[in-house]
């Protein structure tokens, strides 16, 4: 498959055809930055561990130049970086059993612009040639302006598809703002308890964002077991690990429906619920 932007790469963990690696991905991780999919698309990356017949896949739209550097990686160029990151997400997609990565090798500019082609028509081809089952992306309602604008071209791609090649499901999910403040009946809960030392190893290989000073693999599993005790004020924890997301599958099914009107209807109800629960104490 030839991708847009020069330096763009699809790499198969285990060695097998690309053809083949594509075409038996049943989820799919789609996110703006190396590291983001092992935080939010660990439901999907659970889901093809160790099975024969589910294989997940990550694609990386955004080529990782930005990202923030301290400590051994200090004086490291963009140029640089961009490689660092690229190695870090092979690692993790080695370690995950991924069925396939793809590097998109995009400017985050690029991503944010809406007017540009590039990352829809690339996010397209590669969910027409795998058309998994599921995938996760961003939610509508991060505070990354290049994670949100990432979620939006996936939405456009898939828009853009035959409802036959379309997935089943598009949730959004958790990076740079947590969804525990949803009303639980609008949350896509995902129960992670198996594999805690593989979603730690996942999180671990970033050495260079968590060595460049944040910690994501301790935040990421201490926000995953605080999600498992406080989503149920009265009942003991029936999962030791868990992850909510927002279910973006309508935005697929009805191309006429706002983004915006859309995500709305959500902080709508969670406002309502607590005025409702203040009034009724009051």
């Amino acid at each position: 498959m030839r991708l847009s932007e020069e330096g763009a790469e699809i790499w198969v963990p285990d060695g097998a055809r690309e053809e083949d690696a594509l075409r038996r991905v049943t989820h799919m991780g789609i996110s703006a930055h190396a590291d983001d999919l092992e935080i939010m698309a660990v439901d999907g990356i659970l889901a093809g561990f160790g099975s024969r017949d589910r294989w997940f896949m990550s694609i990386v739209v955004t080529n990782g130049a930005g990202s923030p550097r301290n400590g051994l990686y200090a004086e490291y160029s963009d140029d640089q970086m961009q490689v660092v990151r690229r190695i870090e997400e092979k690692k993790a997609a080695f370690v995950g059993e991924y069925s396939a990565v793809a590097f998109l090798n995009y400017a985050s500019s690029a991503v944010k612009d809406p007017a540009n082609p590039g990352p829809k028509n690339d996010l397209k081809a590669l969910i027409a040639a795998t058309q998994p089952e599921v995938i996760y992306t961003h939610n509508l309602a991060d505070k990354h302006d290049t994670h949100v604008s990432a979620a939006l071209r996936t939405i456009a791609a898939i828009r853009e598809l035959p409802a036959g090649q379309r997935p089943r499901k598009i949730y959004g999910c958790e990076v740079w703002r947590d969804l525990d403040w949803l009303v639980d009946s609008d949350k896509a809960i995902f129960d992670l308890s198996l594999h805690e030392h593989l979603q730690t190893s996942l999180v671990g290989v970033f050495d260079s964002q968590i060595a460049g000073g944040k910690r994501y693999d301790l935040a990421t599993m201490a926000r995953r077991r605080a999600h498992a005790t406080y989503y149920e004020s009265h009942a003991v924890d029936t999962a030791q690990l868990i992850s909510f997301g927002i279910d973006l599958t309508p935005l697929v099914q009805n191309e006429k429906l706002d983004p915006v009107e859309y995500i709305d209807g959500f902080i709508r109800r969670f406002a309502d619920d607590v005025d409702a629960r203040l009034k009724k104490l009051s």
